[in-house]
């Protein structure tokens, strides 16, 4: 069963994202915050995050730099969802090495679905 861990501080969110990804077929594990995220790839390590940006004690850019720097966790795939949907907030994120960048006012569960599949079926 493929794995997905989900960095999102929304409990509402977050709690979407997990009813969708399980009816999926999808193993999921929450973080609410980067923090949370690093501890947690250093005990298992899914196929691909989903990550917020906008995030308690260690934002998603920090994370996502933290992953990209380690060789463990550099090729796990990472879809950003946030509402930073600036240009430069989708360049930086994908200049640090995201997989792709979806705006969460504009998602549907099944785009993020769609997405998710091409990357890691």
């Amino acid at each position: 069963m493929k794995k997905i861990t989900i960095a999102e501080d929304d409990q509402f969110l977050s709690n979407a994202y997990r009813v969708k990804l399980t009816k999926e077929g999808y193993e999921v594990r929450m973080t609410a915050d980067g923090e949370e995220l690093i501890a947690s790839l250093n005990k298992e390590i899914p196929d691909l995050i989903i990550l917020d940006l906008l995030m308690p004690k260690k934002d998603g850019f920090e994370a996502l730099k933290d992953i990209k720097a380690n060789d463990k966790w550099k090729n796990i795939p990472v879809i950003i969802a946030s509402n930073l949907g600036q240009t430069n907030d989708i360049d930086q994120g994908m200049k640090m090495g995201a997989n792709d960048y979806i705006v969460k006012s504009d998602l549907s569960l099944e785009d993020l679905v769609k997405k998710i599949n091409a990357l890691i079926k």
